[in-house]
């Protein structure tokens, strides 16, 4: 078999990977090939032996069987107790959820164990749970566990659940710039544009994300569909070699008013849910693919383990706030088939405003609620870009024939005549300035602060001084104040050990968060956790402003400056970047003598 580049770097690496991980996950972009991948290791290395290949639906499971089948002894699980694991076979397939009993026995002999969509464990759920602990209580000692997935991260609060307590390292794959230049997957071209009747504001997303029950009436009620729908009209013409689109809805009544819509343009359409029957749903999409449908109108089902390569348009109409969601879906129209250069991406959901382009997106095996919350500010992608004198992203405000606003989002030289790429208007707001989005609150202008502010201020001040009254600072500090000296004490106590992987990162980081919080129950000071973390509170601190007194100011900015001399750029950079995580994730979890974390338990340090 001949192997793409990337997987044949897996392959090649195997042998020491094994060695230094038990648990791990191979990350890899949709398309990539991670099941050839995975039938490839179990050919040069488990031939033989016993292999578990597990998916959290049924649909998965019907492609791992054929994909595997062809060049492996496979077997799906039986839902009954009567018979014994692998006694014809070599890899036995299964969701997490079949046959318990059969499944915990198989786990016993398993030398390995595969976990397609490895971003759907759970390790404080009902189905991966027990597997994860039945194969950490009995599964051989050298038996081991590959993830697979292309968005290692679960976006939820709960620490229990976290993706880095099933897996002890992320192994990187192909990135998708590499698999764009190998001709792997096509380029997707985006094509954002801002609904302005489309109210979110008020929408509760304490569960994680927008309630479909919610959202689903704000998009029935907005120009979205009409928006979505007159700009696929005009994509369309311009694709080659002819338009094979997939448009995600978030909900059954979005999803049917958007066929109505699409069938009004004379263009034939097809919806799937999951209430589809199988049968019916597979020739649907046989007649995508075949091109004889044009048009495949989903709900929940279609963002994972379905691919068409022809599909060469992406429309997304589901708002959210998960990274996961958008990468997944946008990655079903990037393969590559003949003819087809490019994937247009028609987002009328703000989602490549908020996350960004997906080959841009960054991933983390660690996340509170604070990483998902910020995702409300629907530019907060375009918030986090360098604040530049010639370019800036502009919001087309044209008036179209139709009554609706362009409303394309764009990125433009301020000072060119150019107008929107959609419309030609000249008529645009730039999103920066409209959204007061200061440099100096953002992630770049932050780090430029610290940098410029801490090493400046600490060669000035008397040291003694604010040394002798650190106590009297701590103890003495508003809630502002905790937080800006908690940030610093993090940069003092956290490692700056350079890491090698996603995985060591968040090791380190744990570990200085631990620390802080061991200090900080010691110290009986308490953090109450917030919506979100303010970053402007750093930056007054860092700036002897309003809310941080000269004597917590002071002593923070101590606390970081004794390092600037005897500490490489290299190491305090990763301190920083480290620091910045810990207190982010304290402003949102909050810090009290009850913590009871998997990397930290309060009880010990009282107890002590």
């Amino acid at each position: 078999m001949n192997l793409r580049r990337w997987q044949q770097e897996i392959i090649d690496g195997l042998p020491t990977i094994l060695k230094a991980h038990k648990r791990f996950i191979v990350k890899a972009p949709t398309g990539a090939g991670k099941t050839v991948l995975a039938s490839e290791i179990i050919r040069q290395f488990y031939t033989g032996k016993k292999v578990i290949v597990l998916c959290h639906r049924l649909v998965l499971l019907e492609q791992l069987e054929g994909a595997l089948g062809k060049a492996h002894r496979v077997q799906k699980l039986n839902l009954t107790k009567n018979e014994e694991p692998f006694t014809d076979y070599d890899v036995l397939l299964s969701t997490s959820t079949r046959a318990k009993e059969i499944l915990d026995d198989a786990i016993k002999l398993a030398d390995l164990i595969i976990i397609d969509e490895a971003h759907r464990v759970s390790p404080n759920g009902t189905g991966y749970k027990r597997i994860l602990d039945c194969f950490n209580e009995h599964g051989k000692d050298d038996a081991h566990i590959l993830g697979l997935t292309a968005s290692p991260e679960r976006r939820t609060a709960d620490q229990r659940d976290q993706l880095s307590l099933a897996f002890d390292a992320i192994i990187d794959g192909a990135d998708m710039e590499q698999l764009f230049e190998e001709g792997i997957l096509v380029k997707p071209r985006y094509r954002p544009h801002f609904i302005h009747d489309l109210d979110l504001g008020n929408i509760d997303v304490s569960c994680g994300d927008f309630p479909v029950a919610k959202l689903a009436p704000a998009i029935i009620k907005s120009s979205m569909i009409s928006h979505a729908c007159t700009i696929y009209l005009d994509e369309r013409e311009k694709i080659t070699p002819k338009p094979v689109s997939a448009w995600f809805c978030p909900d059954v009544t979005v999803a049917e008013t958007t066929v109505e819509a699409i069938q009004e343009l004379g263009l034939s359409v097809e919806l799937i849910t999951a209430q589809t029957p199988i049968k019916e749903r597979m020739q649907m999409l046989k007649a995508h693919e075949m091109g004889e449908v044009e048009c495949i109108v989903s709900v929940g089902v279609l963002a994972e383990g379905w691919d068409n390569p022809h599909c060469n348009i992406i429309v997304h109409m589901r708002p959210t706030l998960s990274k996961v969601l958008w990468g997944q879906s946008v990655g079903r129209g990037l393969r590559a088939a003949p003819n087809k250069d490019s994937c247009v991406v028609i987002d009328v959901s703000s989602n490549w405003s908020t996350f960004g382009p997906v080959e841009k997106l960054k991933w983390s095996l660690w996340s509170h609620r604070g990483s998902y919350m910020k995702y409300k500010n629907r530019f907060e992608w375009i918030a986090q870009q360098p604040v530049d004198e010639q370019q800036s992203y502009y919001l087309c405000d044209q008036k179209l024939e139709s009554g609706l606003r362009c409303s394309h989002v764009y990125l433009k030289n301020k000072f060119e005549d150019g107008g929107c790429p959609a419309c030609g208007s000249l008529s645009a707001i730039d999103i920066h300035k409209e959204q007061k989005m200061d440099s100096s609150i953002n992630d770049i202008g932050l780090h430029r602060l610290f940098f410029e502010r801490i090493p400046a201020i600490y060669e000035e001040m008397n040291h003694h001084i604010w040394r002798t009254l650190g106590d009297t600072a701590w103890t003495g500090s508003e809630k502002p104040e905790l937080i800006f000296l908690t940030f610093c004490k993090a940069f003092a106590l956290v490692s700056g050990e350079p890491s090698t992987s996603d995985s060591d990162f968040w090791k380190l980081t744990l570990e200085g968060e631990a620390k802080v919080r061991a200090f900080l129950v010691e110290n009986r000071l308490q953090i109450v956790k917030a919506e979100e973390m303010d970053h402007a509170v750093l930056v007054d601190g860092l700036m002897h402003g309003r809310k941080i007194r000269a004597l917590q100011a002071n002593h923070g900015i101590l606390l970081c400056g004794e390092l600037f001399d005897e500490t490489s750029e290299e190491e305090l950079e990763r301190k920083y970047q480290r620091a910045l995580q810990i207190i982010e994730r304290l402003a949102v979890m909050g810090c009290s003598s009850q913590d009871n974390l998997p990397y930290f338990k309060a009880r010990d340090i009282i107890g002590a």
